[in-house]
């Protein structure tokens, strides 16, 4: 649960940093999801797993990480980290590395030490759920309005399921408003943050997995409703007590028991330490845990939910998966995979802007890995390198054989390439508001190499190459060189999505549509900047150049206005993108900052239209005046140049006129 200020990177940002895929943390035939028996159906087979190449024990274990993690650390500037590995319900292993405070030079210790798992969080919201559908006051296919005090609007005609909120296919778009801060002010009771902030529903429920860190709030929500507890006192008497989770609270900021021994969070070690981050939508990502409380949360999920809920609702839990793009990684309810080593693992990744952890689950081996860092590390090093920790868990303990002997041949996988290449956007965005023009500055380009290999720069191996994929049945390639998986849905003999392991359970890429395509939008912006650039450069050159030879512009009063008209609104067109540029870089989604996006969306639309209103005039004018070809041409080019980010705005939502975001 990243600041929205990276949701133009989200698709690198997921490819880079999952854990058996990125993200987490970010599918081919039919959209509509399955019924559980053929989603069963479309799982990929276990294969017979190869030898390990060491024996599960805490000596081994405790041998490799001391081999790993400290050099990781300091290569990506990276602070401290927790990492804990249980096996048939017990603690194998818990070890702190690296620093809780650098500064103070504390220790990570692994039974005292809190972190925040960021969205790991919601793996307790959901549990929180299943308790309440094994206790009757929960329908996971019922109408969410059921049980609020407010409405969700329908999407043609459909409502919002707690089932779709777990799976995140409610159909809602991107909303960051009031996600992270670091003022208590801001600060909001659950009630009123979901009522306040109701994101559009974009897809049809049920159809499109778009990852929603409302949708998890609003779960949240419903849990207080049908509880009548709030809900950080229901999970503290209904997950943490039973489980003796004593180091473990949804509270914020900490109590006072709790704050000495939270650990200091770092966007960079040599950057210094950082203030204590808020989670607005605590259900998503508001928890602060030790590693030796998640172990026992992982045990218990690992043993049928002991002490949490029953064997069945734990396997309904686990094991109810949502299929929308076969053969990839699916969601559960709640968890979802992340499969290797053809083993079935179920898991959750969680971000903050400071803070990035895993949790992963063997559930046939009974083995669970959890493992969380107070730092992201210099350009984001720390989703590699949990990645690789994962992977190299995986393949040291628990191996098998996860690339299939067959393959597509050349000429049919070139085709096959050809037909994915093009620009693509990611399923978790914006629409109806400002935010929007991420997607378009962060579209997915897949494109075709020499020899028709499939090209995806945005996805890269851990040593920050593009992965080579190799296509082992029609539209499904394998990374040749690591894990993970990219599959394409074809209709019509199009490929219209596809997605890769790491994000396929909550995100999806849909082709971009004409109107929406970076590839002609972007190469129009910039010839329409320079335009308006050189128009307003010209009238204080020119205006020189007239001193300089004591000539005088001669225009009459009409062309006059004109003429600095254009000029003006040229300079305005530029200073409004500039500003912009400027506040997407420095925003905070905060109420604070409200005033500034209505200034800038309704300053937006005056200038935007103002400045296509002038340079129509102008064309007139000059057509009028016959005053040649060039002045003729550079009208038109100006005309274009105006409109060009009239339409930007209109379509990617910078005059929306909202703040709902």
């Amino acid at each position: 649960m990243r600041s929205i200020k990276l949701f133009a990177l989200l698709p690198l940002v997921m490819m880079l940093g999952t854990a058996a895929s990125k993200p987490a943390t970010p599918l081919a035939p039919a959209i509509a999801p399955k019924p559980a028996v053929e989603a069963q159906k479309a799982a990929p087979p276990v294969t017979t797993p190869l030898a390990p190449s060491a024996t599960l024990t805490k000596q081994d274990v405790d041998s490799w990480l001391d081999g790993f993690v400290p050099f990781a650390l300091k290569r990506g500037d990276l602070a401290g980290a927790v990492i804990v590995v249980v096996k048939d319900g017990q603690v194998l292993t818990q070890r702190g590395f690296g620093y809780a405070d650098a500064a103070k030079r504390t220790p990570v210790d692994p039974a005292r030490t809190l972190f925040r798992p960021g969205s790991v969080s919601k793996l307790f919201t959901w549990t929180a759920v299943m308790q309440q559908v094994e206790a009757g006051k929960i329908n996971l296919d019922a109408d969410v309005n059921t049980y609020l005090d407010f409405k969700i609007p329908l999407k043609d005609g459909k409502p919002v399921t707690m089932r779709q909120l777990m799976t995140h296919t409610a159909g809602f778009e991107e909303h960051g408003k009031l996600t992270m801060f670091e003022d208590k002010k801001f600060q909001i009771p659950l009630g009123d943050l979901v009522k306040g902030g109701i994101p559009s529903r974009i897809y049809a429920p049920g159809t499109t997995p778009s990852y929603s860190n409302y949708g998890t709030a609003l779960a949240g929500y419903i849990v207080e409703r049908v509880t009548k507890m709030p809900f950080d006192d229901y999970v503290e008497q209904r997950i943490f007590q039973p489980l003796g989770m004593a180091q473990s609270t949804f509270r914020q900021p900490l109590p006072k028991g709790f704050a000495p021994w939270m650990a200091t969070g770092y966007r960079q070690l040599s950057a210094g330490p950082s203030k204590f981050e808020i989670v607005g939508p605590s259900p998503a990502g508001g928890l602060s845990s030790t590693g030796a409380d998640m172990a026992k949360f992982m045990i218990a999920h690992l043993n049928q939910g002991a002490g949490l809920m029953k064997p069945e609702t734990a396997r309904t839990m686990h094991d109810t998966p949502l299929t929308i793009l076969p053969p990839l990684n699916r969601m559960e309810l709640g968890f979802f995979e992340t499969n290797i080593n053809g083993r079935q693992v179920i898991a959750h990744l969680g971000d903050t802007q400071l803070f990035n952890t895993a949790l992963h689950l063997f559930a046939k081996e009974n083995v669970g890995i959890y493992m969380s860092f107070n730092a992201t590390g210099e350009q984001a090093s720390v989703g590699p390198v949990r990645r690789a920790l994962f992977e190299d868990f995986a393949d040291r303990y628990l191996p098998g054989n996860e690339m299939p002997a067959t393959r597509v041949d050349a000429k049919t996988s070139a085709e096959h390439a050809r037909m994915l290449a093009g620009n693509w956007l990611n399923s978790r965005r914006a629409e109806t508001n400002f935010y929007a023009i991420a997607p378009l500055l962060g579209q997915v380009k897949i494109s075709v190499g020499p020899k028709g290999e499939l090209i995806v720069p945005a996805a890269r191996d851990l040593n920050g190459k593009p992965a080579k994929w190799v296509e082992t049945a029609p539209f499904v390639w394998h990374n040749a060189d690591g894990h993970g998986r990219l599959a394409a849905q074809v209709v019509d003999g199009k490929a219209v999505r596809w997605s890769i392991d790491g994000i396929s359970p909550f995100m999806v890429f849909d082709r971009a549509p004409a109107s929406k395509s970076a590839a002609w939008i972007m190469p129009a912006m910039y010839i329409s900047l320079g335009v308006l650039l050189i128009t307003l450069l010209q009238w204080p050159v020119s205006a020189l150049i007239r001193r300089h030879y004591k000539a005088p512009l001669t225009l009459d009063r009409r062309s006059l206005r004109v003429y600095r008209g254009v000029r003006v609104g040229a300079g305005l067109v530029l200073a409004l993108i500039a500003a912009w540029v400027i506040s997407m870089s420095k925003l905070k989604a905060l109420p604070s900052y409200d005033p500034w996006l209505w200034f800038l969306q309704i300053a937006g639309l005056i200038v935007l239209v103002g400045g296509v209103v002038l340079a129509a005039w102008n064309l007139r004018i000059v057509v009028q005046e016959k005053r040649g070809w060039f002045r003729t041409l550079w009208a038109l080019l100006l005309l274009f140049a105006t409109i060009m980010p009239l339409y930007v705005a209109w379509t990617f939502g910078l005059i929306a006129m909202t703040v709902n975001y």
